[in-house]
């Protein structure tokens, strides 16, 4: 199968604005960042976007129609995908934000989030298997042993080894405390390991010399469900004393899963322990704390899905607005009786012009959302250590905004591509065009590393109570501060109006809330949650888009009249614009829809859902 040619496309200009407005240039310079600032930045994006497209980008369709192959029980991932991760690993790209204790560049979380953007978007499969290598990586380094992170870290974080997460089991996917899997302590330390892990994305490639996997597991005498999980490492060759790769440790690729999606992305079955040679070690030094451990990856990998979600929707809007402007079919809707009148680009019709301007909108807010987070973590380092009540604050933030990226990045994403090929029309169905696959591959995101079901349980269950509501709380407070700076802002004011009305709506349903989980109406809680979730999201995307048309509006005001960068800050306030006109007020509605506390979904009996026999 030949490479074809790059669809890829990104918006750096978008890209620079953002990091601008979360004031990259007042963190980077700083103590952990010391040797990073905007030129830096600049050069970095530039870099990776060429990388993107030149290497990545081609790679994307043809490792779809080719996808991954299991030959003599090992993947072989598609053609050109090998060169592309030596060449990834040789560029540094996946070094950016490693610590230069690890070999790394400890760039700001908001540069690495536009760098994976960039990576994920040209082909969100490749970019997969260094995303999961990196996130494990970055576990050992956290609650793994010295000797641990020594043997381990730095092959991973630099191409020679791969890794990943081993959580779902045939009988339990997202009930993972009933997982069967066992670790049996042996007397040298180690820990005999064996069952069957399913939905492991990356589990076997021939891209790296060693994988190594992170595996759920229950020893012996362990307490029932997750309290009773232990974390291990359980590399495809073992690892010997020396750090080089030794014997097959009794890991075997049963069966590689045939997708709707992200195809060259090798979704296998591993068995561990089939013959009982199979040997993990704990991480760290504690058992039963496997929860705790895999949940500071799972919720990297969160984050990283909603960007994922982002990169992907942003390159379907960005390709459909080039069809829109070439492709030629009927007149104006001024003329559209006289069939006499030239035939005019759809960029014309209104209703393609809504479309991309939703898009567009939507697109931007969740990269404001993305990096907004981005830059908490980055407060959260810079504070550490020297003022305990602003790192508190940053990362509760951080816990806060996780569930809002993955969820509303992962779910708009779909929406977003379906909506692209609507504007194509009947060639958007078709493999010609690029955003076909985008579609597809995109409805992935609001699955793995947790269903948006989960991610809303996860907020209103956890997050909007965590520290005492004192999260929550603090965001609440950083929109009102906004709306009352802002508010006779006299392009922006109305808008900015709307964004009172709807946190006020989402306080009333935070403490309605609050009332069902502690009566017995605590069905509305699980029934409501996925309507908070999104009620939260526009709000906080709202409110990201109007500031950043509050900066737009100013930087452009310092302008000559005729300035090249004027069509692009007049775009950040229409996003905003848009978005406060159609989508904020959606909260206030969703609010009344869940404050009627419906309960039909669980009052209906099962015989009523239909009459068809099983």
């Amino acid at each position: 199968m030949s490479v074809g040619i790059n669809r890829y496309q990104a918006d750096l200009k978008d890209l620079s604005f953002v990091l601008e407005q979360f004031g990259f240039s007042g963190i980077a310079g700083q103590g952990p960042f010391a040797g990073w600032g905007p030129d830096e930045a600049q050069a970095v994006l530039k870099e990776t976007y060429r990388f993107a497209r030149e290497v990545l980008g081609p790679l994307n369709a043809s490792g779809d129609r080719e996808g991954c192959k299991l030959v003599d029980g090992q993947v072989v991932t598609p053609k050109g995908f090998k060169d592309a991760w030596t060449k990834l690993y040789e560029a540094g790209f996946k070094s950016v934000s490693v610590s230069p204790d690890h070999g790394g560049q400890g760039a700001p979380q908001m540069l690495y989030v536009l760098v994976e953007e960039l990576l994920s978007g040209a082909n969100p499969a490749f970019n997969m298997y260094p995303g999961l290598s990196w996130g494990a990586a970055e576990l050992i380094a956290e609650c793994g042993t010295e000797a641990q992170r020594k043997r381990y870290t730095e092959k991973m974080l630099n191409g020679t080894w791969g890794g990943t997460m081993c959580l779902t089991e045939p009988h339990a996917g997202s009930d993972v405390g009933s997982a069967k899997s066992k670790a049996i302590k042996q007397a040298d330390g180690t820990y005999a390991i064996s069952g069957t892990k399913i939905f492991i994305s990356g589990g076997d490639h021939d891209l790296a010399k060693n994988i190594i996997h992170l595996v759920l597991a229950r020893v012996e005498n362990a307490p029932a469900g997750t309290k009773g999980l232990s974390l291990f490492i359980v590399p495809k060759l073992k690892v010997n004393a020396d750090g080089s790769e030794g014997a097959p440790n009794d890991v075997s690729v049963a069966s590689i899963e045939h997708k709707m999606g992200i195809n060259g992305s090798a979704t296998c079955v591993l068995n561990f322990g089939e013959n009982g040679n199979c040997r993990g070690e704990l991480v760290g030094t504690v058992e039963n704390l496997g929860m705790s451990h895999m949940f500071k990856m799972m919720n990297g990998a969160r984050i990283a899905v909603g960007l994922q979600g982002l990169a992907t929707a942003s390159t379907a809007y960005l390709n459909a607005l080039s069809y829109a402007k070439d492709r030629k079919q009927g007149a104006n809707f001024k003329f559209f009786k006289d069939p006499s009148k030239p035939r005019v680009a759809i960029l014309e019709h209104p209703d393609v012009r809504r479309m991309l301007l939703e898009m567009k909108a939507v697109v931007e807010g969740t990269r404001a959302l993305v990096v907004k987070l981005a830059a908490h973590r980055d407060q959260v380092l810079l504070y550490q250590g020297k003022d305990d009540e602003k790192a508190a604050y940053h990362q509760g933030q951080v816990d806060l905004l996780t569930p809002l990226v993955k969820a509303y990045g992962s779910e708009e994403s779909f929406r977003l591509c379906a909506q692209a090929i609507q504007v194509y029309g009947g060639a958007g169905f078709l493999k010609d065009w690029p955003v076909e696959q985008y579609t597809r591959d995109a409805k992935i995101y609001s699955i793995y590393e947790g269903t948006t079901h989960i991610q809303s349980m996860d907020l209103v269950g956890r997050k909007l109570g965590q520290n005492g509501g004192a999260n929550f709380q603090a965001f609440m407070s950083d929109v009102s501060a906004f709306v009352e700076k802002h508010r006779a802002h006299p392009t922006l004011g109305k808008a900015i109006e709307s964004l009172g009305t709807a946190s006020e709506a989402l306080m009333q349903v935070a403490m309605a809330m609050l009332g069902w989980s502690q009566s017995d109406k605590v069905a509305l809680v699980p029934l409501n949650a996925n309507r908070t979730l999104m009620m939260f999201s526009q709000l906080a995307v709202g409110w990201l888009l109007l500031d950043a048309a509050v900066k737009a509006g100013e930087k452009a005001a310092a302008l000559p009249k005729g300035h090249a960068d004027l069509p692009f800050y007049e775009g950040k306030q229409a996003s905003a614009l848009w978005y406060a006109r159609n989508v904020v007020p959606q909260v206030e509605s969703a609010s009344k829809l869940a404050l009627a506390e419906d309960e039909s979904p669980v009052q209906i009996s099962d015989a009523a859902f239909a009459s068809v026999d099983a």
